[in-house]
């Protein structure tokens, strides 16, 4: 089994549940708290042991490559200002990790977004990582698919249970629980209607391919909107080799949607170690 570093981030969707926050700045580039929502998936990864960190970006995405960029400039100030705990942080940022920025020039889906970075993944396993997904947890989410994926040698995807109600916002799965309670994924419909739905397991932006994905995302059709569905890829090769599912820990938020963002900056604001507190009071104060 070859080793397990690479990682595709796909951010080049044009964010337009958060217009006008979105018209000039990448919606990976809002903050949860004090951290941008990339950051957070890069740091996710980089504690999974995935180091070779590949960002999809497009047009008007220029802030995120600044972002893991190093600013001579702002560092050499904070230095000066003896501003540290600020210039170890910028500096850190900076430097924690080697990044590979690939173009999607047309927005043909989310698989169309991955197959973008085949010539950076060639022949070996992959992760992909939503950075809108938002997930905490002292087990990386990624490394709780990576675990699976040391153990079977195939391809994990991320789950969570979904209310009945919800499961036609989701690509759902159907499965069969194999010995040692693994979840062998065989089927997978896209945002089904609830009284045709396989499960309420979802599938929740975390993915680990063996390399074969890629060659299938290459022969999928283009659906509505002309979009090549990463679904479509993954229910192709669980009828080639097996595809299995794991049941995320943690806490999950939908942070590409308003609600969820919100509810995110609340919760970890709560629980931020220097300003929970203070947040804390001001919101008893408010209520």
């Amino acid at each position: 089994m070859r080793p397990l570093n690479k990682i595709i981030f796909p951010a080049a969707g044009m964010g337009t549940r958060f217009l006008p926050a979105t018209k000039a700045s990448p919606k990976e580039m809002l903050t949860i708290v004090d951290k941008p929502l990339i950051q957070y998936g890069v740091e996710e990864a980089l504690a999974a042991g995935m180091d070779h960190i590949i960002i999809v970006t497009g047009r008007g995405k220029r802030a995120i490559e600044d972002h893991f960029d190093i600013s001579a400039e702002l560092e050499a100030n904070l230095k000066s200002a003896g501003k540290s705990k600020l210039y170890k942080e910028v500096s850190r940022v900076s430097r924690m990790a080697e990044v590979a920025y690939v173009r999607q020039k047309q927005a043909l889906g989310l698989g169309h977004a991955v197959l973008c970075a085949s010539h950076w993944v060639g022949d070996e396993p992959f992760g992909v990582s939503l950075a809108d997904e938002l997930i905490v947890h002292d087990i990386p989410a990624m490394q709780q698919l990576r675990a699976v994926h040391e153990q079977t040698g195939c391809s994990v995807l991320g789950l969570i249970e979904v209310p009945a109600e919800q499961v036609s916002r989701y690509g759902i799965v159907d499965y069969v629980q194999e010995e040692g309670g693994l979840l062998r994924l065989t089927d997978m419909v896209e945002k089904p209607a609830a009284e045709a739905a396989p499960s309420r397991l979802a599938i929740v932006g975390r993915y680990i391919f063996t390399p074969a994905l890629m060659n299938l995302l290459q022969h999928v059709q283009p659906g509505s909107g002309g979009e090549i569905q990463l679904t479509d890829a993954i229910a192709a090769l669980s009828r080639q080799e097996p595809v299995y599912g794991v049941l995320l820990n943690g806490q999950r938020f939908d942070a590409g949607t308003p609600e969820g963002f919100l509810k995110a900056n609340a919760i970890l604001g709560l629980q931020h170690k220097e300003y929970g507190a203070a947040f804390r009071q001001a919101l008893l104060d408010y209520l």
